[in-house]
């Protein structure tokens, strides 16, 4: 089956939770442009779920995030579980395939995204298993920069990470501007300059959602909240630097009435539009 066309830049989707199901399929038209779900939480869902994730795909494209692939980890990848994403991304024709820069998984499932140590053996370790990814999806993927709030040994700093990571993976980077904030502050660096660091030809999606502010220097990431004035200038910035590019807006928990979302994602379209004529620049310029 064909995929969807790439998303186009100025797309503004919402992530597709079951507690916003009847909201989401009553939604006009053009109140998102697609939709996002992880596809751990959908395959091999039947009945009445089934049936709304059917319609949902039909009517608009799905992209997906995945949970619990552990690209950071030791232990080989889950390739039975793999072939069930590929037949997922298939049948619901998804443009975009991601997953978090980050393990899960030790001798079984931690229900935790943790932080990998950013040395250069690190950077192969990951590399080759997001190659083994994409050789078994036949596709590329985009990676996620995460929030972490104890860090591993680090050998050089998260942007070079990234960037070598991606580099020898020769994969996407799905950037979250909040997740940029959050360890900006949690870590005391410049936003500005990580993002000034990050390699825009590559970014295929971006991420904005809210975060807990639990002190002035500690920000916790929930998804759970409305994005802060801060997170939201960054996308701006990240807009003005490199073009717009879809821009997903999370929210796991902690619902608003879905009037309140729809206008989140009109300042998403609002910020995309502004920077509509925006000639990106490269890292580090």
């Amino acid at each position: 089956m064909t995929g969807h066309p790439p998303l186009r830049s100025d797309a503004v989707g919402l992530g597709l939770r079951r507690a916003l199901l009847d909201p989401l399929r009553t939604a006009s038209a053009d109140a998102f442009d697609f939709l996002e779900c992880a596809p751990e939480n959908w395959i091999g869902v039947g009945g009445l779920l089934g049936e709304a994730l059917e319609t949902l795909s039909a009517r608009h494209p799905l992209t997906c995030h995945g949970l619990s692939l552990s690209l950071g980890g030791c232990a080989p990848l889950d390739e039975t579980f793999l072939g069930r994403v590929r037949r997922f991304l298939d049948r619901h024709r998804v443009p975009l395939y991601s997953e978090h820069l980050s393990y899960c998984s030790d001798d079984g499932q931690l229900y935790d995204l943790l932080p990998i140590p950013f040395t250069d053996e690190a950077v192969h370790h990951v590399a080759a298993r997001i190659r083994q990814t994409q050789d078994i999806l036949g596709r590329r993927i985009a990676v996620e920069n995460v929030s972490y709030y104890a860090a591993p040994h680090q050998g050089m700093d998260e942007a070079a990470f990234i960037n070598a990571v991606l580099a020898e993976a020769d994969c996407d980077l799905l950037l979250d501007v909040n997740n940029i904030y959050v360890n900006a502050i949690n870590h005391r660096y410049d936003a500005s300059a990580f993002l000034a660091a990050m390699p825009g030809e590559r970014i295929a999606c971006i991420h904005v959602a809210g975060h807990f502010d639990e002190a002035d220097d500690l920000k916790v990431d929930t998804h759970g909240a409305a994005v802060k004035d801060a997170v939201w200038s960054l996308l701006g910035e990240a807009c003005r630097r490199f073009g717009p590019r879809p821009t997903l807006l999370e929210r796991d928990f902690n619902f608003p009435p879905f009037a309140e979302l729809l206008g989140e994602l009109d300042t998403v379209r609002g910020i995309l539009a502004t920077n509509r004529d925006v000639r990106p620049r490269h890292a580090h310029a």
